[in-house]
């Protein structure tokens, strides 16, 4: 049951953490999203077999302490963006602010509902468990692509923000990936602590749960 939740609501909200991507690369200019057809919400034109399917069931079935997953990024010409120096971060940026405010919406509805008895904190109740897998998701989904390690969403802050040589930058984002998957395995609890602590005064604050 829990399965049949998770991963449709993981799968949408990597899209539209994608699409975000695209949107904000057009916004600045940019029309190389739109012309790959990929500011669509349609999952067929983002799914990665790995990143959006295998993975994200191999870590339920582990039980993970946390949940990661990707879609097949959004391509977009950075020097195509009017702003050369902040434009690569706004474009990242989207990513995970488009996934903290889905994570606010559906948190304030929950709330809402709670307050006036429409629903229970309970997950015998297929509402409250939509609810709270849609914010769970995409806070793990926020936080984690925020993390300052190419390519995630937060190398393009890190790159936007501190003076790092153009030759090192293209090293990162070609190779970053193949240090990613040993830096995840390594601090997987860290990174778990963190986001959990994050997601827990979410509820609490957000939610009031």
């Amino acid at each position: 049951m829990e399965f049949i939740i998770i991963l449709p609501i993981l799968i949408m909200s990597a899209v539209v953490h994608e699409v975000s991507h695209g949107l904000a690369a057009l916004w600045q200019g940019d029309p190389t999203a739109k012309y790959a057809d990929r500011l669509t919400l349609n999952p067929l034109k983002h799914l990665d077999p790995f990143g959006s399917v295998l993975l994200p069931l191999l870590l339920v079935f582990t039980r993970s302490p946390f949940f990661i997953a990707w879609a097949k990024p959004v391509p977009y010409n950075p020097y195509n963006l009017r702003n050369q120096k902040y434009g690569p971060a706004i474009v990242g940026a989207a990513g995970p602010l488009s996934n903290i405010f889905i994570a606010l919406i559906f948190g304030f509805f929950l709330k809402v509902l709670l307050i006036t008895g429409n629903i229970s904190a309970d997950f015998s109740s297929l509402a409250f468990a939509v609810f709270y897998y849609v914010i769970l998701i995409n806070l793990m989904l926020a936080f984690f692509n925020l993390i300052p390690f190419p390519p995630l969403d937060g190398s393009k802050l890190l790159f936007a923000f501190f003076p790092i040589r153009e030759e090192t930058k293209m090293y990162l984002e070609q190779y970053g990936f193949f240090f990613l998957i040993p830096f995840i395995v390594l601090f997987s609890g860290v990174i778990g602590t963190i986001i959990h602590s994050i997601q827990n005064a979410f509820f609490k604050v957000v939610v009031g749960i």
